[in-house]
């Protein structure tokens, strides 16, 4: 049996294939740890042939250059394939939402271009469920997906820590992420969480929640780097310059350095809670005497340079060391090497008779307590989230009300004065941790996963387009106007017809129209012709998918043609201009205002002329001199045929054109092979003598015939 082909998508952060710079920023941590693990993880398994996962292309001076390869290899199944979108500047997650429709379009050149479905597409975060969802409705490939934390629960959080919601809104775009993440769950096959606290607590907030999707799955470790501190390697050199460089580090902080450690790792943001814990030791005098407290809050440089969120939060924990006079008792380096030095800290943390604290508002798991846990260092952590059950099933330390800092700060006193109590919690950790959180057995229930989700899934047609695996093959397509085009001659139309059935070129039929898209099903039933594998309908305002015996509307082309559209502005602007009538309701779309000109033609130029002292972006469209049609700027059919193109990865020289009036001159021009009918109106006759445009004697139907061999168009 073929292994399987599976591709992760974690599109924002940092991500290469090692020294992962984690706490960089906050777009950089657990959750790239994580992918990273997991990706190599399955690949060492027999039962995978493939693994990608799929990233956002970087190429930025402020960045090392391995964000910039397109192709990194890891191992002889494991991949890194970068993708850009948004240009080549580094863009923080908050503000990649309107760049991710970009992101899709190039995942599908990419699948496309290597001829190749994975088995399953698996996203992280809300940013890849939007891009994997666009997937999935297209190809039909199962979908898994891992939130790692909910757009709703942050957004709760944040208000009732005194955020106003305009404020919420323009830092963190929710309402983008929120829209993502209900039709993620909606689509994915399976959803991964790492507790049941998870399910109960925070999905239940949306709407499209279905309980028999979920697989529970815990994030796990790698126990060959995160061992107990009492089996460190003996006279291991690497280990000892790490050490040294660390006490090194300390030395810059602590007048004493023989006191136990209270650890901390985690990125700088809001939610991590950091000064709930500083407040904890700075108010308790005896604390202080027991312990050295130590921050490692992500890597920094420069503070002032730091993105808003970060820069708070690090300024906050300088201001709180400064107001609680912790000078000489801890400790805020300003950078650390995950690889390396975070599971030496953890055990010296841990030779110390130290404490390592979570102190989140909330926290969806928790990998830092399973790390220490290995390490053998006993943990107080916040009972809010994923750390409820895995101190349940490690018992390696307490939970506290982390609201009221003197919980905290009892609860490190506690474990920390109780030699006994100290014993158990470390070795309940190390004895553990393999049974419930060893990437082994996270592999096997994630396997197990796929195999049930690969041969048990039904395809739904109200999820999935059919035309999304056959523009995988397409090679060609060829695009026509209906009316006057393909319309007109019905003996020349079943011709064709058959020549289209009987082709072995791979090559997609679509259709491209002035008519809505109701009116163009009707009359190509009516008239016989083969439902197109695509219809561009309203002038190409708007573009529909063939799903079965049904159309699905391309929200992908209705989110690339929105920016900058002011209907209301232009039919106000336009309201007095006596010379053009509004056309009927139905010929009215959401991108496209239709008049009849029944003044003259000259005057047409007033309107282009009142829409721009607006600065107002839009296409103008007249034909058969009787029929004007505003779109917005980015709409017509040969944009929308460009745009297939572009998105499909089909050379424009690949694709046929054919029609016979002022609105199918757009498609026309340019690189793709043109054919104009020989019933075409006047006013595209100044295209003849043009490259590429191709003026058939024949009229309607046979004219596409006579452009078809002219251009051997059919032939592979």
């Amino acid at each position: 049996m073929k292994g399987y082909y599976i591709q992760l998508y974690n599109i924002h952060g940092l991500f290469r294939g090692s020294n992962l710079e984690l706490g960089r920023n906050s777009d950089t941590g657990g959750q790239t740890k994580y992918v990273l693990e997991l990706a190599n993880a399955i690949s060492e398994r027999n039962e995978i042939d493939k693994v990608e996962i799929i990233t956002r292309l970087i190429s930025d001076k402020n960045y090392s250059q391995d964000y910039s390869v397109v192709s990194e290899t890891i191992n002889d199944k494991l991949k890194i394939i970068r993708i850009g979108c948004g240009g080549k500047k580094y863009i923080k997650k908050e503000l990649l939402w309107d760049h991710l429709e970009e992101f899709s379009d190039n995942s599908i050149k990419y699948i496309k271009a290597n001829h190749l479905l994975p088995d399953i597409i698996h996203s992280h975060y809300a940013d890849a469920g939007l891009v994997c969802t666009t997937l999935t409705k297209f190809f039909g490939v199962p979908l898994v997906h891992t939130a790692h934390s909910l757009g709703i629960v942050k957004m709760k959080s944040l208000l009732q820590q005194g955020y106003s919601p305009e404020e919420i809104e323009r830092k963190y775009n929710f309402r983008k992420r929120i829209r993502a993440e209900e039709d993620v769950i909606f689509y994915a096959d399976r959803i991964i969480t790492s507790t049941r606290h998870e399910i109960g607590e925070q999905y239940c907030h949306y709407n499209n929640l279905s309980y028999e999707k979920f697989v529970i799955n815990a994030p796990s470790i790698d126990l060959n780097r995160f061992y107990p501190y009492y089996d460190k390697p003996i006279d291991n050199h690497e280990t000892q310059i790490i050490r040294i460089n660390i006490r090194e580090e300390f030395w810059k902080f602590y007048t004493r350095l023989d006191k136990p450690i209270i650890l901390s790792i985690c990125r700088p943001d809001k939610r991590k809670n950091i000064s709930g814990l500083i407040e904890a030791y700075g108010v308790d005098k005896e604390l202080q005497q027991l312990a050295n407290l130590a921050i490692f809050a992500g890597i920094r440089k420069d503070i002032q340079q730091m993105p808003d969120i970060e820069r708070e939060v690090l300024t906050e924990i300088l201001l709180l060391m400064d107001k609680y006079n912790l000078y000489g008792k801890m400790a805020i380096p300003k950078k650390h090497d995950i690889e390396l030095e975070v599971p030496e800290l953890f055990r010296m943390a841990a030779e110390s008779g130290g404490v390592f604290v979570n102190s989140s508002l909330s926290e969806t798991f928790g990998l830092t307590l399973i790390e220490a846990a290995a390490s053998g260092l006993p943990v107080v952590a916040t009972k809010i989230g994923g750390p409820t059950e895995i101190i349940n099933n490690l018992e390696n330390g307490l939970l506290v009300d982390i609201v009221d800092p003197k919980n905290i700060s009892a609860a490190i006193k506690k474990i920390i004065q109780n030699r006994e109590l100290w014993k158990n919690f470390s070795l309940n950790g190390t004895d553990r941790v393999e049974k419930f959180y060893s990437w082994k057995s996270h592999v096997d229930r994630y396997i197990s996963s796929c195999d049930e989700i690969i041969q048990k899934r039904k395809i739904s047609p109200k999820a999935f387009i059919s035309i999304g695996k056959k523009l995988l093959q397409f090679k060609k397509l060829m695009v026509l106007d209906i009316d006057s085009t393909l319309t007109g001659d019905i003996e020349a139309l079943m011709q064709l017809n058959l020549m289209i059935q009987n082709t072995e070129a791979d090559i997609g039929v679509g259709v491209a129209t002035g008519r809505t898209i109701d009116s163009a099903i009707e009359i190509l039933k009516e008239i016989g012709f083969i439902l197109p594998d695509f219809i561009i309908s309203s002038v190409g305002s708007e573009l529909y998918y063939k799903d079965h015996k049904e159309y699905i509307y391309g929200k992908n082309w209705d989110s690339h043609i929105s920016a900058a559209w002011k209907r209301d502005e232009i039919i106000q602007l336009l309201s007095n201009l006596n010379f053009i009538k509004m056309q009927v309701l139905e010929n009215q779309r959401k991108f496209k205002i239709s008049y009849n000109l029944i003044g003259k033609i000259n005057q047409v130029k007033i309107i282009s002329q009142k829409i721009r002292s607006k600065k107002i972006k839009a296409n103008l469209i007249l034909s058969h001199n009787t029929y004007i049609d505003i779109l917005p700027y980015r709409a017509s059919k040969g944009r929308a045929i460009r745009f297939l193109g572009y998105k499909w990865n089909i050379p424009h020289e690949n694709i046929l054109v054919a029609g016979d009036s002022g609105n199918d001159e757009d498609m026309l021009r340019g690189e793709l092979l043109g054919v104009v009918v020989g019933n075409h109106a006047d006013e595209l006759s100044y295209l003849k003598g043009r490259r590429k445009i191709y003026f058939s004697e024949k009229k309607y139907a046979a004219g596409i015939i006579e452009g078809l061999e002219y251009y051997n168009f059919l032939k592979e």
